[in-house]
């Protein structure tokens, strides 16, 4: 039997963010920045790697470590954290890992003979000279950085270009030789920062971080997170080192422009920056991105959604879903851990996350402990959204709680239209269980819950039976 594929995709107590996947072989694998649960700052992990049939996407496997922090000679400490890596496969058919350390201006290399082994240390990005890729006397700083090989040389994607800032241009683009370490082109500037953008294309969504890159057909496609930071955005070109154009955006992780099931301009869940990348697995095209939990930035999980393109090579924006990678929406029947909640605001939305008055997707215990994820800090007027799920002969809703609060969970199947039923809930330090008969015509729903009352609760679940 297949498992369903939700997001997140990883189980809620692991916090991959920076998401960079690939198929190689009957696998794809994820690689991506290390957060922790409840953490203070961004990557504070080794670098660990997770994989799943290409044909069973909800069944991930834990590959483990495969590069901890301290590998790096300018890092035996451990004082540098790892920041968003990516991973190509060289002429030689070895895995290469690249890597920007968080206080150092250059790109690291490791290598792998497989996909998910232990990676060891390779080397640095140089110019023929020995000088190390921004070190030199007018260079950027090198950041995030994104790796294509191709014909035997490989291009290296980097930049960080922050709003306003008139010392960084925007993203780079450098060839490599097959030692997959000696520049042989050097940096060219293909999409610009905020100040290079004005009175261009791009302006309004001008480059920031998180470069990627991905080719479909004779299309090179140019991922990367905007100057807004919740949006992932792409750009198009028939080479790799130039020509781009603008496409759009493809996901925000509050899901600004979307207005399918809202107003284009309401964010539905609590964003800030963005990283990630699109990939085929099978026959389908997904892009892969982060949310943030916790109530800070720096406690980020993979999501994905399915993607689509239009003739011309267009990617139309997708909106967040609880059932990403299923291939459809998840069946309706049984409990739904609430930490599925692909939309959270309250009466008052807002793009970036943080505040103490915002509900927020949290766990019991520290990092690493295996408990399952919940939303707490649910006030009055909190809005939880679940999509997409397959309703036959639901008969009754359940949605377990706990806190101390007196009050109503509403449940609605669009966001402004009519409760189909109103639940009691009560005062309680321990999870209890109330339910509530709804009359609900087969077919695919989403279901929006919302709190109306006094007090502060948590949502552990939701669960839709029969009878």
């Amino acid at each position: 039997m297949k498992k369903e594929a939700f997001n997140p995709y990883l189980p809620s107590w692991e916090y991959i963010p920076d998401g960079e996947p690939y198929v190689f072989g009957d696998r794809v694998y994820i690689y991506g920045s290390h957060d922790f649960y409840n953490g203070y700052v961004f990557c504070m992990g080794d670098y660990v790697c997770w994989s799943a049939p290409v044909d069973d996407l909800g069944n991930w496997r834990y590959e483990g470590v495969i590069y901890p922090k301290t590998e790096d000679p300018l890092n035996r400490e451990g004082k540098m954290c790892l920041y968003a890596p990516d991973v190509t496969v060289g002429p030689d058919g070895r895995y290469y890992l690249y890597y920007v350390l968080d206080k150092v201006p250059i790109v690291s290399v490791a290598v792998c003979d497989t996909p998910a082994g232990r990676y060891q240390f390779y080397g640095y990005v140089h110019y023929a000279d020995g000088t190390k890729l921004g070190e030199r006397q007018g260079d950027e700083p090198q950041f995030d950085p994104g790796v294509l090989t191709e014909d035997g040389h490989t291009w290296l994607y980097t930049g960080f270009c922050g709003v306003g800032d008139k010392t960084r241009t925007g993203a780079m683009a450098t060839c490599l030789d097959r030692d997959m370490l000696t520049v042989i082109q050097e940096p060219k500037f293909i999409v610009p920062g905020s100040v290079q953008s004005k009175g261009t294309e791009y302006e309004g969504h001008a480059f920031f971080e998180a470069p990627s890159i991905r080719r479909r057909g004779d299309v090179y496609y140019f991922i990367y997170s905007s100057e807004v930071m919740h949006e992932l955005c792409y750009a198009v070109s028939s080479r790799p080192d130039g020509g781009f154009c603008y496409g759009g955006v493809i996901v925000s992780n509050c899901d600004l422009h979307i207005d399918s099931y809202k107003p284009a301009q309401m964010p539905a869940a609590y964003g800030a920056n963005n990283h990630g990348s699109i990939v085929e697995i099978g026959e389908k095209w997904y892009i892969f991105y982060h949310r943030h939990t916790n109530g800070t930035w720096y406690s980020r999980q993979g999501c994905a959604e399915e993607i689509s393109f239009r003739e011309d090579g267009h990617i139309p924006q997708v909106e967040m879903t609880s059932c990403g990678l299923n291939g459809g929406p998840l069946n309706g029947e049984g409990e739904h851990p609430a930490y599925l909640a692909c939309n959270l605001y309250t009466a008052e939305p807002s793009v970036y996350v943080g505040g103490d008055d915002k509900p927020k997707i949290v766990q019991d215990g520290r990092d690493g402990d295996r408990e399952d994820g919940y939303l707490a800090n649910i006030k009055d007027s909190a809005v939880a959204g679940f999509k997409y799920f397959d309703c036959r002969g639901i008969k009754k809703i359940a949605v377990t709680t706990r806190g101390y609060a007196d009050g109503v969970f509403e449940i609605r199947t669009k966001r402004d239209g009519g409760p189909i039923a109103k639940i009691k809930i009560e005062y309680t330090n321990v999870w209890e269980m109330y339910t509530a008969d709804i009359d609900l015509p087969d077919g695919v729903y989403a279901f929006y819950i919302t709190y109306t009352g006094g007090g502060t609760t948590s949502l552990k679940s939701f669960t839709l039976t029969r009878n």
